[in-house]
């Protein structure tokens, strides 16, 4: 008989308490943290639950951010030019236009096609 290699799901090796990734989880912590921020100017309020819900909100954004892509579709301009790719590396790029003053440089790999 003769040996087989078995493939093997490692998707989720990568993955802290199965729904974070490393990426996700410091975004849900930094979305989190401005979170707090609003907690305790409403808890100086006496409004504890408002900062609570508030955080919990940001904290959301944040995994939203570090988790989920763009969907590729072509009924918006913007999920047209980026589908597919994942969240913040667009918000990155476009911090990165706005820093620049409106300019961006692309740099391409020229083949030469005779050899």
């Amino acid at each position: 008989m003769g040996t087989y290699n078995v493939p093997r799901n490692v998707k989720g090796e990568g993955r802290i308490l199965f729904i974070f990734s490393t990426k996700s989880l410091i975004t849900t912590c930094v979305g989190g943290a401005f979170g707090l921020i609003f907690y305790f100017i409403f808890s100086l309020m006496g409004l504890n639950i408002v900062g609570i819900v508030i955080t919990l909100i940001f904290a959301l954004i944040g995994y939203a951010i570090g988790m989920f892509k763009i969907p590729d579709t072509n009924g918006l301009e913007i999920t047209r030019k980026t589908g597919g790719e994942n969240i913040d590396d667009v918000i990155k790029r476009y911090i990165m236009f706005k820093k620049n003053k409106k300019k961006l440089y692309v740099y391409t790999k020229e083949e030469d096609i005779n050899g």
